[in-house]
């Protein structure tokens, strides 16, 4: 069964008792999903699984906003100066470094937690276990041409992706779908439509999730570090939620997107930078507006994408 958020957010509540990653014995704290997603064997000892559980939570909570940041790494314990032997003396630690009362600093606790088994599950696993700590490549310019105005909306893609580790082979690819009306059952995997015209071979497609298609790109040579890709490739597929967003599992240099709109225009377009992709398709997350140009064009550009969050724009459908 694959991991849930739900279960890992209990798991990361039950963590943060008493002293936190410092509890003694730590394994029986550290429930099956928390094992699995931090790649904790299960003999392993307490300074493994701490080191571990390092390893993959904080740089996950050193991503959130400040005062969610501060506050997940003092209930973990994982910031030295809020060490405390019990919760509820890192809870008050919190409070006066952000001027803020306990219960609202539980509040942001439990909000942090909450984005960080998001961003734990949205990261890509080495081997089914511990999330890629650097990864073994990254994408230095991804170029997205989304069609909006064709019968089935279209995605050309370009990217540059450049090695980080010698020997890459394979690129690890994915994109998320939402059905097409709420009564038309789950996505599918022939719901996503690929073709490559550049770059590998596509040898495996398979859902990832309810509404995510991963798909493995084999290279025709293996990249050694230091050394560049391009690759070119077109996705068809339809739109439930009236948004595009990249949500990189490596870190992207820079996303340069261009959307072609209908002829009737949306009567609203945001642009999302850097928010969670559970936001992308809620509309009280607010954006700055952007104006299409006279042929219905709108060109949005981003640096520096962090993992786990996502970019890109949402509209609202004329009429």
């Amino acid at each position: 069964m694959e991991p849930n958020a739900a279960d890992l957010v209990a798991e990361l509540k039950v963590l943060r008792k008493g002293r936190g990653v410092f509890t003694t014995p730590l394994g029986i704290r550290v429930g099956p999903v928390l094992r699995e997603v931090c790649g904790i064997p299960d003999n392993a000892e307490n300074v493994e699984i701490r080191d571990r559980l390092a390893h993959v939570l904080e740089p996950l909570a050193k991503t959130l906003p400040d005062d969610l940041r501060i506050a997940v790494l003092a209930a973990f314990a994982m910031h030295e100066p809020a060490r405390k032997p019990f919760y509820q003396e890192r809870v008050h630690w919190a409070a006066r470094e952000l001027d803020r009362d306990d219960r609202t600093i539980r509040r942001r606790i439990d909000e942090g937690i909450q984005h960080v088994a998001q961003l734990a599950l949205a990261s890509p696993r080495e081997g089914g276990g511990r999330p890629a700590s650097d990864g073994s490549w990254h994408t230095e310019l991804l170029r997205v041409f989304l069609a909006l105005d064709q019968d089935r909306p279209e995605v050309f893609e370009f990217r540059r992706i450049v090695a980080d580790a010698d020997e890459v082979s394979e690129l690890d690819l994915a994109l998320t779908l939402t059905t097409t009306s709420a009564a038309s059952g789950p996505v599918r995997e022939s719901d996503l439509e690929v073709d490559v015209f550049h770059g590998g071979t596509l040898v495996r497609r398979a859902m990832e999730s309810n509404d995510r298609v991963g798909l493995a790109l084999r290279l025709a040579e293996p990249l050694q570090r230091g050394k560049t890709h391009d690759l070119a490739l077109r996705f068809r597929a339809e739109f439930r939620h009236p948004h595009y967003v990249c949500v990189p599992r490596h870190p992207v240099d820079r996303f340069d997107l261009h959307v072609r709109f209908p002829a009737a225009p949306p009567t609203e377009i945001v642009r999302l930078d850097r928010v969670f992709q559970d936001d992308a398709r809620d509309p009280g997350a607010r954006g700055d507006v952007v104006h299409p140009d006279g042929s219905g064009e709108a060109h949005l550009l981003f640096e520096h994408l962090a993992p786990g969050f996502a970019y890109g724009i949402r509209w609202c459908p004329a009429g």
